[in-house]
């Protein structure tokens, strides 16, 4: 993984922007990024230039006495960001942006709830909200800062999108790509039903979820066939951060070796840039020393071991999925013949289905959720998990479900849905051998 806080303000300004303009979240004119350096610099965006080609040349450099350094105007609004920094001098990052669903919210002066998913709420922190006013005014940053002052972690600003402040730039991009995904949950959400808000005991409990105590190992040698799991592994999570399944501090996928072994995502590493190291190897409930594997860990190993079919497992907080997730409102697979081929039935388990804490037993009662019938589930207010026989398995399921859940979603402005009947079904069944 890369270490952003190694490379150079201005490189990291870049490959940020980079995420945020490919992943649809600002234009080509939109948004503004900046870094304080620990001379008291501030690297900021320019103003005028492509967002989708910016170089590190492009990057300006404004100086505690004002003085701009660089090839371009400094961004516009320069003036909040610093003003942010003045206010709060622990704060080292400022991003701004306006990507669609968070400015739906800002046009309906309304905060995105993060308590509707456990990620979210526990990322994002306190969000605030400041009065409108002239993009790039003094009086525009005197409303930011004030907000971030009274303890607030980011800031929705009226009709016009987010700021978000912290001590570095990359928990400031974590924190603002994942209320964006929250937001278009939270709207897709109440196309088909009502969001269920979590109740205070439950945000607490999920707290509580933790990597799982093993014992540690140092692997000896490396087969070839734990080589090519490595790289495959690395290659479906960045392939599922641009179809927009994972977020950088979300998704995680696990392939069985053979008995008791598996390779699995770790905790906090950012998945637009894992790479086959990063990984974790577990043996007969050990973990590989000097790694810590995702809090799901013990699920996946419970999965594998009532299940001998099953290969491979993705969890995700893809959004149109995750609106059945936290609304209840029923998945029916029935929409279209690849959907009820691969997808059958998709059960809801309760949000704290796949916590490390929890004791063996219950991990194995969730284990024996999946089957051929429910090879994905969802998990209330958390997340989908798809298993299969091999990784493309377990991803065509996902990506399927949530282009289906995208279908479903969509329809319902059309008028009523028809489902495929019984007696299609049956068709289907005897065709594709599905009995």
């Amino acid at each position: 993984m890369i270490d952003i806080d190694l490379l150079h303000p201005s490189d990291q300004l870049v490959m940020i922007m980079k995420r945020i303009y490919e992943y649809g979240m600002t234009t080509t004119s939109g948004g503004n990024i900046s870094i304080k350096d620990d001379n008291g610099d501030v690297w900021i965006t320019p103003a005028g230039v492509d967002k989708g080609s910016l170089t590190r040349n492009d990057i300006v450099c404004v100086k505690p006495d004002g003085t701009v350094a660089g090839n371009h105007k400094p961004s516009s609004e320069l003036p909040f960001h610093r003003q942010v920094y003045e206010k709060m001098p622990h704060l080292r990052a400022v991003l701004h942006a306006h990507p669609p669903a968070l400015v739906a919210f800002s046009m309906a002066r309304k905060i995105p709830d993060t308590r509707i998913l456990t990620s979210a709420y526990h990322m994002c922190g306190k969000i605030g909200i400041a009065q409108y006013d002239l993009p790039g005014s003094v009086r525009l940053g005197e409303k930011i800062a004030a907000v971030f002052e009274r303890g607030y972690d980011m800031v929705m600003l009226e009709n016009h999108g987010l700021v978000v402040a912290a001590e570095n730039l990359y928990k400031a991009f974590a924190m603002f790509e994942t209320l964006d995904f929250c937001a278009r949950i939270e709207i897709n959400a109440h196309r088909i039903g009502t969001p269920v808000i979590q109740k205070d005991e439950d945000l607490v409990h999920s707290a509580r979820k933790t990597a799982p105590f093993m014992r540690k190992f140092v692997p000896v040698t490396h087969s070839n066939e734990e080589k090519a799991a490595r790289r495959d592994i690395c290659e479906l999570i960045q392939r599922a951060y641009k179809q927009r399944l994972f977020t950088g501090a979300q998704g995680v996928v696990s392939q069985r070796l053979g008995a008791g072994s598996l390779v699995i995502t770790p905790d906090g590493v950012d998945r637009a840039y894992i790479v086959p190291d990063d990984l974790v190897r577990i043996d007969s409930g050990m973990r590989e020393a000097g790694k810590t594997p995702d809090c799901s860990a013990l699920l996946h190993m419970a999965i594998y071991e009532t299940h001998p079919h099953i290969n491979a497992i993705i969890i995700a907080n893809a959004p149109n999925l995750m609106a059945f997730a936290v609304t209840g409102a029923v998945f029916d697979s029935k929409t279209i013949p690849e959907s009820y081929i691969l997808l059958r039935n998709m059960p809801l388990l309760p949000f704290d289905a796949v916590f490390s804490h929890l004791k063996s037993v219950r991990q194995k009662f969730v284990a024996k959720t999946f089957t051929k019938e429910n090879p994905v589930v969802l998990v209330k207010n958390n997340c989908v998990i798809a298993v299969g026989g091999n990784l493309i398995n377990a991803f065509d399921r996902l990506e399927v479900g949530e282009y289906s859940a995208q279908a479903i979603i969509a329809s319902r402005v059309l008028g009523d849905i028809v489902m495929i009947n019984n007696a299609q079904v049956a068709e289907i069944n005897e065709a594709f051998h599905l009995n």
